[in-house]
């Protein structure tokens, strides 16, 4: 899995990435309506304080989003992992 930076991408393709990841998230915010907008301006705040940021899987060729802590501890998992193939 890679880190995608933010500022290496125009805005409309920033902002189909994470327009396209709140749309497939389908949350519900229950009684209070967010649009879609607003959401859109949440996670790119996010982004600028890198509490979330953008990963690219070249094996199945998806780009998603993940908070800083999900994306350090798959990293970190995938580091040991490797350690250990390559240690066998």
């Amino acid at each position: 899995m890679i880190e995608i930076p933010s500022a290496r991408l125009t805005q409309g393709a920033l902002r189909g990435i994470v327009e396209e990841y709140i749309l497939r998230e389908g949350t519900d915010y229950g009684a209070l309506e967010i649009t879609l907008q607003s959401k859109i301006e949440q996670v790119m705040l996010q982004l600028e304080k890198r509490e979330v940021v953008i990963t690219f899987d070249p094996l199945t060729e998806n780009c998603t989003l993940l908070t800083s802590n999900q994306f350090n501890r798959l990293s970190s998992e995938h580091r040991i992992t490797e350690q250990s193939n390559t240690d066998a």
